[in-house]
């Protein structure tokens, strides 16, 4: 084992995915004309994907999820150049980018450049004082547009590893502001949709208005553990272990969740539908408060008077219907099923556990509307197989879902799985299945 894959292990991963990421890493180094692991002069970071278990569209309205991170990710190395020159290479694909360590835009160029485009300006806007350049390889295992987070990881990867470079966790602007690895999970989640973080002002982002979940479930979980957390600020409230013996098959549906063009549209859609019922709920109260959640547990009667105030909507953007269904969504997911999910799964009561991810899943189909039919067979087949609970997750519209299964049936199960899934959509192209455990948070070598 080289070095790469003694730290993964170390740090929780499983050896024979330690061993495959030490291979990567090896891939990604040698990308830089380096002899890999040998070489010391090479900062590396394992950054990796995450699982929503629960929590559809709650982080950014101040509700709760419930998060893991998976043995799947990014591997990366970079080395530090003399000039202000961010080259970014992927190097499974060879394909590259070059970014200029500037807060203003750089070119256009392939669709992936966006996410290193991002961190990179965000950087250079908050942190005048970076300014050295880096060349950046990587190879992710992560697959794209699967609602595993893989956009959202490659703009960590690249923020940490220039972050890193320039030293600024040694700024004022940085310790005034991020004291923690939530503070960070926040800051980076505003990174990505363009919000200032206190003192560090916003820009444009990528265009998707999401919260920090991703984020946090990316710097903050662990290896073999699910995690609670609340947003808005960022609460860690409860970690659970996986139960033993179990082990989640991932179905990627082959029907790609971007964040961009209609499905970016289709994604906002559900922020702005809450972002519109905390407006109304302020106007009719002339109350100030931050997010939905926060006016939920304004008062015991708050969610009666917000099904009247919504009742009584007359917006031509969001019908009453579309508004009381978004909310009735989040408060059932945000406040109901996640807790009790929780507890569920503290005491190992899986048969609970189950139920409550299937209310999720039909409230997420009938309410928040952001399944497709990919996704809703996928989670109804894995179920009638047999798996102990099955959910879509991510943004919606495409994606993937996730079956928690028993280890000892899991390759038969996901093999049953998948010729069901071809027989029900035989058009589907790129569709996988993966067998994943809760893996380490991003970490630097």
């Amino acid at each position: 084992m080289n070095r790469y894959a003694e730290q993964l292990e170390a740090h929780g991963m499983s050896r024979p995915e330690a061993q495959q990421k030490g291979e990567l890493f090896e891939r990604a180094a040698w990308a830089l004309h380096s002899p890999g692991a040998a070489d010391k002069s090479l900062a590396a970071l394992y950054v990796p994907g995450r699982i929503e278990v629960l929590g559809k569209h709650t982080d950014y309205a101040g509700g709760r999820s419930l998060l893991c991170a998976v043995e799947l990710g990014f591997c990366l190395v970079a080395r530090q150049r003399e000039d202000a020159l961010v080259n970014v290479i992927n190097a499974r694909t060879q394909a590259r980018c070059a970014l200029a360590l500037d807060s203003e835009p750089s070119p256009g160029g392939q669709h992936w450049c966006n996410y290193p485009s991002v961190a990179v300006r965000r950087l250079a806007r908050n942190f005048p004082c970076a300014r050295c350049g880096a060349d950046i390889a990587f190879v992710s295992d992560l697959p794209a547009a699967s609602g595993m987070s893989s956009s959202s990881s490659l703009i960590v990867a690249i923020f940490l590893a220039l972050a890193d470079i320039n030293a600024i966790r040694e700024s004022d602007a940085y310790r005034r502001e991020i004291h923690c690895s939530e503070d960070l999970a926040g800051y980076l989640g505003c990174v990505e949709n363009g919000q200032s973080f206190g003192a560090l002002t916003g820009d444009r982002g990528v265009g998707t208005f999401g919260g920090s979940e991703d984020h946090t479930a990316i710097l903050c979980c662990q290896a073999g553990e699910l995690r609670q957390y609340s947003f808005c600020p960022i609460r860690h409230e409860r970690t659970v272990a996986l139960p033993k013996g179990l082990v989640f098959v991932v179905a990627v549906s082959g029907v790609a969740a971007m964040k961009t063009g209609a499905a970016q549209q289709q994604y906002n859609q559900a922020a702005l539908a809450a972002h519109k019922i905390l407006e109304l709920w302020c106007a009719a109260t002339e109350r100030n408060d931050p997010t939905l959640a926060a006016t939920i547990d304004h008062a015991p009667d708050a969610a009666g008077r917000i099904r009247e105030i919504l009742s009584r909507s007359r917006c031509e953007e969001f019908p009453a219907r579309l508004l009381c269904e978004r909310f009735e969504q989040f408060l059932a997911e945000s406040t109901l099923i996640i807790p009790a999910a929780t507890d569920s799964l503290s005491v190992g009561d899986l048969s609970r556990f189950g139920i409550l991810v299937d209310q999720s899943q039909l409230q997420a189909e009938n309410l928040l509307h952001n399944q497709v039919p990919e996704t809703i067979a996928l989670a109804r087949s894995a179920r009638s197989l047999g798996a102990v609970a099955a959910s879509a997750f991510g943004a919606g519209f495409g994606g993937s879902v996730w079956a928690l299964v028993h280890s000892d049936d899991a390759i038969e199960f996901a093999g049953r799985w998948e010729a069901r899934y071809q027989d029900q959509f035989p058009a589907v192209d790129h569709s996988r299945f993966l067998t994943v455990l809760p893996g380490p948070a991003a970490f630097r070598f």
